[in-house]
């Protein structure tokens, strides 16, 4: 069994949390030896992330930046009988953009693609084939393992990226497009203009079922045709599903994920549950991780578990609105999301950030009851 011994941090994973963990600790610890291993061919996962500048904070969005390749003054809401434009300032890039920003940011010598990790210690990655690498600690950010300890419901999208025979007319993203039929569960469109011609549009369902939909192509294709939009050709498709936490023994899914391993990402439990997004995290602990001058495995586990069962425990309000979600009848579900975008812009732009004070969730406690 090969094995080798490097100093510095092992991270398992190509996706969001662990990309943004090694551009930050390449711009800012150049000093620390890195090797980020990904099974895929390329970095960054799949589909394309919008987000409110927000979300980041001042430094995570000085990371973010030089990816932030398509930018907005605001977003769009639709409901029955209500829409709504709202300020705020939005961003977004694709897993192509994050893959040429590690590519160009990362010394060949610092990653390896195409290489499966099939187990990761507090200090070492073991590969497909026996290799086994050691380092002063290794993180987990290989997407979420086992969890069945949470109660949840889920974000089923089929995600396309049109390329249209004339332009949208779309000039800013459409966050929730909810005037499409609700069968089966919460469902809305959402788009996101990338020129004139170009628009990613996404079929979108929040229930209790955890697999895609094998009818959202049909509806993609119908809601194109309502709207007038003729497609040349469509340029990607991605499926994906993520899980929105409700409930249940986080420290036990963080124990489920790798006992005394570090973890990062889904695989830590780190994702906003009213939006599925990870990518505040992402950056936050990025950051946080750039900040260290331990980076044994136990050091890092308990610093991430720390970070984890902090971040679970201050989004019990944000838990509240897809817990609602599961309690109301299928029929109701629109109609809690719409009382939520019909809150003041700063409350809205709040729960976003993940910055609810008190009186906010009084508010929004109040609009899930119908209020």
């Amino acid at each position: 069994m090969a094995r080798s011994r490097r100093n510095g941090i092992l991270i398992a994973g190509g996706g969001l949390a662990a990309c943004m963990a090694a551009l930050a600790v390449k711009r800012l610890r150049p000093d620390v030896p890195l090797l980020v291993v990904e099974e895929g061919k390329s970095f960054g996962g799949a589909g394309y992330r919008s987000f409110a500048d927000a979300e980041l904070g001042p430094e995570g969005a000085a990371l973010i930046g030089p990816l932030a390749v398509e930018r907005w003054p605001g977003f769009y809401v639709a409901f029955p009988g209500f829409s709504r434009k709202l300020k705020s300032e939005w961003a977004g890039f694709s897993a192509d953009d994050l893959h040429r920003a590690m590519v160009e940011t990362l010394a060949p010598k610092q990653y390896r693609l195409g290489t499966k990790v099939v187990a990761v210690r507090e200090d070492a990655l073991v590969l497909d084939g026996g290799e086994t690498i050691k380092a002063e600690g290794a993180i987990d950010a290989r997407g979420a393992a086992s969890l069945s300890t949470l109660d949840l419901v889920y974000e089923a999208r089929l995600e396309r990226d049109y390329l249209l025979r004339a332009p949208h007319r779309v000039d800013r993203p459409v966050l929730i497009d909810a005037t499409v039929d609700q069968a089966g569960g919460l469902r809305f469109m959402q788009c996101v203009p990338l020129s004139e011609s170009r628009l990613i549009v996404a079929d979108i369902c929040v229930s209790e079922r955890g697999q895609p939909d094998d009818q959202a192509g049909a509806r993609l294709d119908s809601y194109l045709a309502a709207r007038g939009w003729r497609k040349r050709r469509v340029a990607a498709e991605y499926a994906r599903v993520r899980p929105l936490p409700i409930g249940g023994d986080f420290a036990a899914f963080w124990r489920l994920g790798g006992a005394r391993v570090a973890k990062l990402g889904l695989r830590g439990g780190f994702v906003n549950p009213a939006t599925g997004r990870t990518i505040a995290d992402a950056v936050a602990n990025a950051g946080l991780l750039a900040e260290q001058s331990d980076f044994s495995g136990a050091a890092l586990h308990d610093l991430f578990e720390a970070e984890a069962k902090a971040a679970w425990k201050k989004r019990e309000p944000l838990r509240a609105i897809p817990a609602a979600l599961a309690e109301a009848k299928p029929e109701e579900r629109r109609s809690a999301i719409e009382r939520i975008y019909r809150l003041d812009p700063g409350v809205i732009a709040r729960l976003q950030s993940d910055q609810l004070g008190l009186i906010d969730r009084m508010r929004l406690q109040r609009a899930l009851r119908g209020g």
